[in-house]
Formats: C-alpha cells, structure tokens, sequence
C-alpha cells in the first residue's frame, strides 16, 4: 500500500484516559451532540458520533478527555472495549507524521483548531506568567478527603425563589492547598435509577488561599439549589439540593482541586476584569477578596484596578450583594446588571459593559489587564463582541488582540 493510501486509512480516535480520569460527568454534560457516555466503570466516546468539536476539553478538571489516538479506520475501538479498559491501549504509530493530515486531524499531534467553527477555543489554555503554582489532583476518586461543613449560608434574598447557599467546609489537618480559580469535586451519596454510585460535581471555590477563615485550612463554595431545568420543568439536583440541605458538622467527600488556568496574576499593577452571571460570582470573591486582604495587610504593591460586572435576575437573586456595596468604591469598580427588574428595561452584563466602552478600551490598551469570564455559557459570545466593541472603538485590531490575550494567559473562559 502506498504511504498516502495506508495514511487515508488511518484516523484519530478521541479517548478517555481512565486511569485520570475522576468520573465527574462534566464532559457528558459539556458535549453538545451526546456523544460521550458511561457506565458504573468508564467515561466512553462514541466514534460514530463525535465530530472533534473540542467542546468537552477545556471544562475537564484533569485532562482525560485530551486524548487522540491514530487508529485504523476499520478498526475504531468500540464502546464495549473503552467500558473494559483500566488504562488506555498503546497508540498505533502513524506512517508520515509531519506530513498527513486526515479529516482535519493533524495525525502527529492534536485536533486542529481553526478561527472559525466550532472548534474554536476561545480562552487562555496557560495560566497569567506571575500566577502562584497550582496543585491539582491531589485526591480521586479512589482516595477522596472529607471535609466537615462548619457553615452554610443563604446568600439570596428569602423572598427570592432562587436559593444560593455559601458553604464552607473544613479539612482539618489534611493537606488541601488551593488557589483563587481553583475547583472542588463533591460527591453527593447513594446512587442513580440504575444503580451507579453518583458521580462528583464540581464547583469553584469562593474563598482565597489563606481559606475562608484566614489561616484555617477551610474553603467555601457558591452552590444553587436545582430545582428546575432550562426548560422550566421540575427537577430536583442531586448534588446542589444535597449540598444546599448540609448542616454544621456533616461530613462531605471531596476530590481534587482542580483547575490550573484560571488563576489571578500576582504581579504589581495587573488589573483584574470580572465578569460573570450568578454562581459564576465563586472566583470573582475569591479573588477580590485576596486582593482585599493584601490590601488590608499592606502586602505588596496593589494599585491595579478591579472592575466587575455581575448579572442575574434581580437585586434579591445577586449572590453577595450586601458585602459588595460595602466595599470601597476606589478599591473595586463593580457594575451591577438586572435583567428581571420590575419596571425596568432588561439589562446583562453585556449591556452594561457598553456602557463602559471608553474604560474598557483604556484597560485593554495595559498589557497588566487580565480578563475572566465565568457563569452561563450563553453569555459568552456576547461578552466577546463588546470586548470587540471597545478596541475596534480605540482602533485596536480584535484578531490580534484576542489571540496575544489567549497566548499570555489574560483571557480566561469559564462558562457551562
């Protein structure tokens, strides 16, 4: 067989590595064709489905999901063969891999990405170059932690339907070093319809290094209770009412931390920009609130801006809207937006931020501007096209700007 028609017979195979891989759900929720599945054993990708759209390999905590293996193409693995792995197969070597490319695969490493498609990835994939180091993966599956709930806090309105609970949980003497941006693998007890043991979800953590009781080696996290989905229809959230209902004392298995992009710089002067919707409002406090302790404390240089925007329904859904206001106006910009404000026009981040173009355009002309971006993923594409606004509107070419800000680290993504 010639070398290009032995080559034509050959495809890349997304994988799950099972070995890393802590059986969190996030890639079965994040894939917006169902081509990943599971059983009691293995996280699974169903070859006659996935088209490499690369939606489900950002949001893994791990990276099991990063793998691309060079297979014949009549020999794809089956389902039944990835449910009965313990680590993955040894990987077929491909015939030319400088030179053949096959179905958009670059056969000698990874799925090409282009600028237009869905294969886009949107966000930094390295972390700010003066981040602190991040420990991740120190605890799985088959070696998880429990912590012990010694708070949980209605952070939302009483009249609101909507209940938004701040739970802090203890490690004791423990190791758990974490990092603002960081998140946290909870697995809720019992098991599904099927009898499969429930699976870990993941929330970011909402307090800053030093803990949420500074020097206890505690964290908090930001967790709405479930009670319906996108549709409207009822449902309970296995985890978050699990959570939501904790009392002081209770013990909680935990796994991770996860996560090792999403980190704040630490350099003098870097400004933060804080955008988010919601929960997504967890590494917002976490890193305002290190910042406020620096500040407090008199540690280091701390003159780079903070600007935030945060969305949700109403004043009485915002999540930490009480100690927001009570924070220095010279100390953070934060910018509030309603979208269910009786006699009100409808207002999202991203209408709030136009409002703020010329500030926007001057932060993104300093090379200390850092942007993060986390909540709903369907705000998303709307903030992206206001960021685009403000440099277009200082005569700033986005094509450019965009790709420096995803190569140095200074534009994190975090939506679901």
């Amino acid at each position: 067989m010639a070398m290009s028609e032995q080559a034509q017979s050959i495809k890349k195979q997304h994988l799950i590595d099972p070995e890393i891989c802590i059986r969190c759900n996030t890639c079965e929720e994040t894939c917006p064709i169902d081509a990943i599945t599971h059983d009691g054993t293995n996280y699974v990708v169903r070859s006659d489905i996935c088209n490499h759209c690369m939606a489900c390999v950002a949001p893994c905590p791990t990276g099991a999901i990063d793998n691309w293996q060079p297979v014949f193409a009549d020999k794809m693995y089956s389902l039944e063969e990835q449910y009965s792995w313990e680590q993955l197969p040894a990987p077929l070597t491909p015939p030319d891999p400088a030179e053949e490319r096959i179905a958009g695969v670059d056969v000698a490493g990874e799925p090409e990405l282009t600028i237009q498609g869905s294969n886009y990835v949107s966000g930094s994939q390295v972390p700010p170059w003066s981040a602190s180091h991040s420990y991740t993966n120190l605890y799985g599956t088959r070696n998880v932690i429990t912590a012990t709930v010694s708070g949980n806090y209605r952070l939302t309105d009483e009249s609101s339907d909507s209940d938004i609970r701040h739970v802090v949980l203890d490690f004791g003497d423990a190791p758990f070093p974490v990092l603002e941006g960081q998140s946290i693998g909870i697995i809720p007890p019992g098991a599904d319809a099927a009898n499969r043991l429930h699976h870990a979800r993941q929330y970011s953590l909402a307090s800053p290094r030093d803990g949420e009781r500074p020097r206890y080696n505690n964290v908090s996290i930001t967790v709405k209770r479930v009670v319906q989905d996108y549709d409207g229809n009822p449902v309970r959230g296995v985890c978050s009412n699990y959570v939501c209902d904790l009392k002081k004392g209770d013990k909680v298995q935990v796994i991770g931390p996860f996560g090792h992009t999403f980190l704040m710089p630490n350099h003098p002067g870097a400004n933060i920009i804080m955008i988010c919707t919601g929960t997504g409002s967890a590494p917002m406090r976490a890193m305002t609130e290190r910042r406020r302790r620096k500040r407090g404390d008199g540690q280091g240089d701390e003159r780079g801006k903070l600007m935030l925007f945060f969305g949700a329904r109403c004043e009485q859904e915002l999540p930490y809207f009480g100690p927001l206001n009570k924070l220095p106006k010279d100390f953070i910009d934060i910018n509030f937006a309603f979208s269910r404000t009786p006699g009100q026009p409808k207002k999202y981040v991203q209408d709030v931020m136009r409002e703020r173009l010329p500030d926007l355009l001057a932060l993104l002309k300093d090379e200390d501007t850092y942007i993060y971006v986390c909540g709903l993923k369907g705000m998303e594409s709307g903030v992206l096209e206001v960021l685009q606004e403000a440099a277009a509107s200082g005569g700033m070419q986005w094509p450019d700007l965009h790709a420096t800000l995803r190569q140095k680290g200074r534009l994190h993504l975090e939506t679901y």
